[in-house]
């Protein structure tokens, strides 16, 4: 059966081709080739920089694949990144990458298709395959980086996936086109990931098979260098989803479904259970009544998500600290701050009364002291109200 014939008009029909880069894997090159080249023409091969057998190999598609050569070995990243820039020139709208170290099956390139015919044309999609990381066959390193990588990558987007280190992917070239990318190694595959997923790309795993030989499979991982990289990139994916991106699509997501449709579907219908609820609640107003001004968001999310707590009733409620309630916030805060250090209350607070700076700084310590107190008082007193409710909500149920 010509597998060609049955596919290739799915390809054409979807605009989409299949990316291969290749670095020094002659064993298994023509392999991926046939099979690739089985179900569709539409194939971009990126030889970056080899220095084995491999451009003899690929000498013999010339007249079937677009190929693109580096005179140099330049990273998996700037690889990808033509291909990506190339894909695009030739009116791709999206890309399938596929490695050439024989550890995916090119049978699996419908496995791809059958989920993006089945995808609104209008809602742009990124789909990774997703390898049985039980398999005794999978190295050990690979299950741990995977896990590794899966964990940053919820806590960069909020997005829980079984494998995004598989480089079987589909990859949505127009959308790429609107990110800036700056890595050129392995850690890029992780960089685009997040940035499409914070872009409001949908992202999902679709299931594949793998295979590791370790006869013919040439890896060209560096442990210690590329997981370095990937570190200092998930340390800055991080701090940019803490800073801006987390809350800003949260807040997005609340626009879409509007508030009292989310807090039903995402609060109160959530798989937290009571405890945990009520502590996203207490973790949410202890940090919106301490002194942070400016740093609310920053910290309860990081909180948040560090003590896997619900990081929606968390920021919700850490907003206790809007404007007309700041008064009374520092108000009370410096009246208790005040009866701690065994000082009369001054229910006054009259500025006039502040004659030189250690009387500033005996009023920001008292005030300090206070807000702590009240914050603890406050999330207790709310904590207790909000796991009664909860606990009845689920009795209920």
């Amino acid at each position: 059966m010509n597998l060609t014939n049955t596919f290739s008009e799915t390809f054409k029909q979807l605009n989409c081709c299949v990316i291969i880069p290749t670095y020094n894997n002659q064993k298994t090159l023509t392999r991926v080739l046939d099979g690739v080249l089985s179900y569709t023409n539409n194939v971009i091969v990126v030889n970056d920089g080899a220095t084995d057998e491999t451009p003899q190999i690929l000498s013999q598609y010339k007249n079937r694949i677009e190929l693109i050569t580096f005179s140099e070995n330049k990273g998996k990243g700037v690889a990808l990144r033509v291909a990506f820039k190339k894909a695009s020139e030739l009116g791709y709208d999206y890309a399938i990458t596929i490695d050439s170290d024989g550890q995916h099956y090119p049978k699996d390139l419908p496995v791809f298709l059958e989920a993006l015919e089945k995808q609104n044309p209008d809602k742009p999609l990124l789909l990774i395959g997703s390898r049985k990381m039980d398999d005794p066959t999978v190295p050990n390193k690979s299950s741990f980086g995977n896990k590794f990588s899966n964990f940053w990558y919820y806590v960069e987007t909020g997005i829980k996936l079984d494998d995004t280190q598989s480089g079987y992917r589909l990859y949505p070239i127009k959308e790429i086109e609107k990110l800036n990318l700056y890595t050129t190694k392995f850690e890029l595959e992780i960089e685009v990931i997040v940035k499409l997923a914070w872009n409001r790309v949908e992202v999902r795993n679709v299931p594949i098979e793998v295979l590791y030989d370790e006869n013919e499979r040439v890896t060209h991982f560096r442990p210690f260098k590329d997981f370095t990289r990937i570190s200092i990139l998930n340390t800055w994916l991080v701090t940019l989803t803490i800073l801006f991106y987390g809350p800003r699509n949260l807040f997005y997501k609340i626009k879409d479904k509007g508030v009292k449709r989310y807090w039903k579907e995402n609060v109160l219908k959530s798989n937290d259970s009571p405890s945990k609820k009520t502590a996203a609640i207490m973790l949410g107003l202890f940090i919106g009544i301490i002194p942070l001004w400016g740093f609310q968001t920053v910290t309860v999310l990081a909180l948040a998500t560090a003590l896997r707590l619900n990081k929606v009733i968390a920021f919700v409620y850490s907003n206790i600290s809007i404007p007309p309630v700041i008064p009374f916030i520092v108000y009370f805060s410096s009246m208790i701050g005040a009866i701690a250090l065994g000082k009369e209350p001054d229910l006054t607070l009259n500025i006039e009364d502040i004659r030189n700076s250690k009387d500033v700084l005996t009023g920001l310590g008292q005030y300090i002291i206070g807000s702590f107190i009240l914050a603890t008082a406050v999330s207790l007193f709310v904590g207790g109200l909000s796991f009664v409710y909860f606990k009845s909500k689920a009795s209920k149920k």
